[in-house]
């Protein structure tokens, strides 16, 4: 399926080749418009699972330092997971230089999962998680382990829902090798982040004219108002093509009192220095390794203009506090290795 997805994706992003080396303060805010009638999906993938109906609701986004619309976005980041979702960890170790293993495990200690000290009955009573765009099981697994084995609580579960049915798939796969106990407790759901009121089980992939990401119409269920104690998403909100209704639904998914928490990468502009050498490695080594080690450098090119696109921090927790949720700590969030990922939490105020 990843093999399927990459010539759509390198007829998709001709022109991202062009701005391979040029940092986000070079690149105008428009660079590349896709244009947005039919005709002109043509430069958009070609494949049924690479391709979504524009609506008339479509609004403008980008996509890297493309413009393009929302539907387009999906479409396209569709591919960019498809194509990459057998070498995830590896995606994340470039963009990392492999600390990304360390960020997640203090990520997922910082939350806690399992122990509820405000609970009115048990701080080792039920929870329910919800893990957001985490198909290959990397969040999830960690969260099922510090629950159940940590903090002894086996009453605690995790949905994982993705829009990308090649990422979640190769979740399912891996979630094979975890305790039977953990395997129980695991759900996936096929859902759009942005409207989490359509979702349906992971369906498997039976072949590569399938469509690889939701498709909302096929839908049978959807999450209820008040139904999460923790949201969790790493690594994943700065594909949405809409932030904030993503954000919206999370303070609707979750309880009075549950916990938003995004892992993400962010900005280290406080460090210069340091900064200007991880975007040097960034725009100059990435692209050019995905494309020795996995063959695909449109997808590591996209991967990097999307984290130079992607909110600053204070800009990125306004969004939150929109949002209507409460943010504590220092600025509310917390920087990782000089800023070059950041942990966002906030809380839906209890009624």
């Amino acid at each position: 399926m990843a093999a399927a997805a990459r010539p759509a994706l390198k007829r998709a992003l001709p022109s991202l080749r062009s701005s391979t080396f040029l940092p986000r303060q070079q690149q105008p805010q428009c660079h590349h418009h896709v244009p947005t009638s039919r005709r002109s999906l043509s430069t958009t993938p070609s494949h049924r699972n690479d391709t979504q109906p524009t609506t008339p609701s479509d609004e403008e986004t980008h996509f890297g330092f493309s413009t393009v619309t929302t539907s387009q976005k999906r479409a396209l980041v569709a591919s960019v997971f498809t194509s990459v979702a057998d070498s995830y960890d590896k995606m994340n170790d470039l963009m990392s230089f492999g600390w990304h293993r360390i960020w997640k495990d203090h990520f997922v200690s910082t939350l806690n999962p399992g122990f509820s000290p405000l609970s009115s009955t048990s701080p080792t009573s039920p929870q329910h998680i919800l893990d957001i765009a985490g198909g290959t099981g990397d969040i999830a697994f960690r969260l099922l382990h510090h629950a159940h084995t940590v903090n002894s609580n086996p009453n605690v579960k995790v949905t994982i829902s993705d829009i990308n049915r090649a990422m979640l798939s190769v979740g399912k796969s891996r979630s094979a090798a975890l305790p039977a106990s953990q395997q129980a407790a695991l759900s996936f759901v096929e859902a759009n982040a942005e409207d989490l009121r359509k979702t349906r089980p992971l369906t498997p992939i039976l072949s590569q004219t399938e469509q690889t990401f939701f498709d909302p119409a096929t839908a049978t269920s959807g999450l209820e108002d008040n139904s999460v104690d923790l949201y969790t998403v790493a690594f994943g909100i700065r594909n949405f093509s809409d932030i904030p209704a993503a954000l919206a639904e999370a303070y609707r998914v979750l309880k009075p009192g549950g916990v938003f928490a995004c892992l993400e990468f962010s900005k280290a502009d406080k460090h210069p220095l340091f900064n200007s050498v991880y975007k040097e490695w960034s725009f100059r080594a990435i692209p050019l390794i995905g494309q020795l080690v996995a063959g695909d450098r449109d997808s590591y090119q996209y991967l990097v203009e999307s984290i130079e696109r992607f909110p600053r921090q204070e800009e990125f927790r306004d969004l939150i506090k929109g949002a209507g949720f409460k943010v504590s700590g220092d600025g509310g969030w917390e920087d990782l290795t000089g800023g070059v990922a950041a942990i966002h939490r906030g809380m839906k105020p209890r009624e």
